[in-house]
């Protein structure tokens, strides 16, 4: 037995909603209370330093400074400079041919001891601001000096380290000999 379906939309039942709505969309609706009012903010803190991520304790497993090696020549000699592309070097090798002097230049305005640890040998070094902008501290060393060397034939990395900042873990490239024997030539 089949049921009879009453019809969805009679002409009775539209006409009741049409007049329904029409009624509806003229009473006026009560006015949107007003946005809260904006408190003053005080300025955004500056983000926490991020620490400084636990070396190893053997250096030849700190991570490496993340850049390249350039080589150029200019007027006074040749210079190999360290650093990320685009960007002012970390580290500079120097040879200032007619001062027959090799400066090892390291960002930054720290006037304490760097020690330069290879895998043959380990010194400290006396630096001085170089007065240049952007800072630098530096160190001359004579092109036989065995450091050089030591440098050049690192295994793998050596590391220039200052007290109060982040050591720098660099790879002994082709550059840094080709600035040495520039200036022993």
């Amino acid at each position: 037995m089949r049921l009879p379906v009453p019809p969805l939309a009679s002409p009775a039942r539209l006409a009741a909603l049409t007049a329904l709505a029409l009624v509806v969309g003229c009473v006026p609706q009560p006015p949107a209370p007003p946005p809260p009012a904006r408190q003053p903010t005080a300025a955004p803190s500056p983000p926490a330093p991020m620490p400084s991520p636990a070396l190893a304790a053997d250096w030849r497993d700190w991570p490496m400074t993340p850049g390249t090696w350039v080589y150029r020549r200019d007027p006074r000699g040749s210079i190999a400079l360290f650093g990320p592309a685009n960007a002012d070097a970390l580290v500079t090798l120097r040879c200032d041919t007619a001062a027959k002097r090799i400066y090892l230049s390291k960002a930054g305005t720290l006037a304490t001891p760097m020690t330069v640890r290879t895998t043959s040998i380990a010194r400290t070094l006396q630096v001085q601001p170089t007065g240049g902008t952007p800072p630098y501290v530096a160190t001359a060393l004579t092109p036989r000096d065995a450091l050089l060397d030591a440098i050049g034939f690192s295994r793998g990395r050596f590391t220039l380290e200052q007290s109060g900042a982040t050591p720098l873990v660099l790879p002994p490239w082709a550059e840094v000999e080709r600035v040495t024997e520039d200036c022993r030539g």
